[in-house]
């Protein structure tokens, strides 16, 4: 069956899976392509193909946290890809390459890896990897260069017409401005992400725009808008748990519920405060959060303990 496709489909097909969060799912045809006749054939297309669906491999394990696993894989992608020869597979490998430098904490080195990345795209007129390579150099960058390279894939997106990516560039504009405390600025391109958000199908990327709109109306101690956002955000998440009770929606209803906390806390109600907390560290647990923040989690579970103190109770 495999051999009577085109390789090209298969990859699209494992691309669109890989897109929709099915990662396991995924790799599995990733893996299919590798086994295939065609991607033993001596047509370099194929060749190519292989080497993408290889880095892609290691990807998929990166993402579902086996690291280690995921590096074997992107060893053995090094050692057969070719920059000159090869140009789609050479952006997708340092694409996964600038992801595990960036997982291993080594932010220069990935920062160094995506703009290369980007480069090397925009020279190949493969711009969509262009995007997604300022979008990350947006992550991983210093806060001085996030700004600058937020708004580059922006305008390269738009360039492109490329109207999935715009939701998450705006978002990661907005984010880098809350993280420099202008919050004013984050709220207007978190307003703005919000737009595109609201353009998919997908409940969560919207609970999650009206959840980071809250946040910052709250930073900017407006309460009344922050609990006009987060009040309707928190009951969405509830829903959707109550309806599946996926590790991705415990984790909405703990962030929102957080949230609600600390909008209680600033209209000065400690028990209040208490519930939404009590809520949130038990649905973010519930999440795993102690696995993959345990200083943030920590820092919720002391929240609430000096809530306790506060209320003598």
């Amino acid at each position: 069956m495999m051999q009577q496709i085109p390789l090209t489909k298969h990859l699209a097909q494992a691309d669109e899976l890989f897109r929709s969060r099915k990662y396991e799912d995924a790799r599995l045809l990733y893996l299919q392509i590798l086994e295939s006749p065609e991607a033993d054939s001596a047509t370099g297309s194929d060749v190519e193909i292989r080497i993408e669906a290889m880095a892609q491999v290691a990807r998929s394990y990166l993402i579902l946290d086996e690291k280690e696993e995921g590096r074997n894989w992107l060893t053995r992608t090094a050692e057969v890809v070719d920059g000159e020869k090869q140009p789609s597979a050479w952006s997708r490998y340092l694409g996964v390459r600038g992801r595990f430098e960036w997982k291993d904490d080594d932010l220069a080195r990935a920062t160094s890896t995506f703009k290369m990345m980007y480069e090397f795209c925009r020279e190949n007129e493969l711009y969509e990897r262009a995007v997604d390579a300022a979008h990350m150099v947006a992550i991983t960058a210093p806060h001085e260069e996030q700004i600058f390279w937020a708004k580059r894939g922006i305008e390269a997106a738009e360039e492109g017409n490329m109207t999935g990516w715009l939701g998450p560039l705006w978002n990661n504009l907005g984010w880098s401005y809350d993280e420099m405390g202008e919050h004013d600025e984050a709220l207007n391109a978190l307003l703005k992400a919000r737009e595109f958000h609201y353009s998919g199908k997908r409940d969560v990327p919207k609970l999650v725009a009206d959840y980071s709109v809250g946040v910052q109306y709250r930073k900017l101690k407006n309460i009344e808008k922050a609990l006009q956002w987060m009040k309707p955000a928190a009951e969405w998440a509830d829903r959707l748990y109550a309806a599946e009770a996926s590790v991705d929606h415990a984790e909405w209803v703990g962030w929102t519920h957080k949230e609600l906390g600390e909008i209680a806390v600033l209209e000065g109600d400690g028990n209040q405060a208490k519930r939404e907390y009590g809520v949130a560290l038990e649905k973010l647990r519930e999440a795993k959060m102690p696995d993959w923040d345990a200083e943030g989690f920590g820092k919720i579970e002391q929240k609430l303990a000096d809530l306790g103190s506060v209320s003598g109770s």
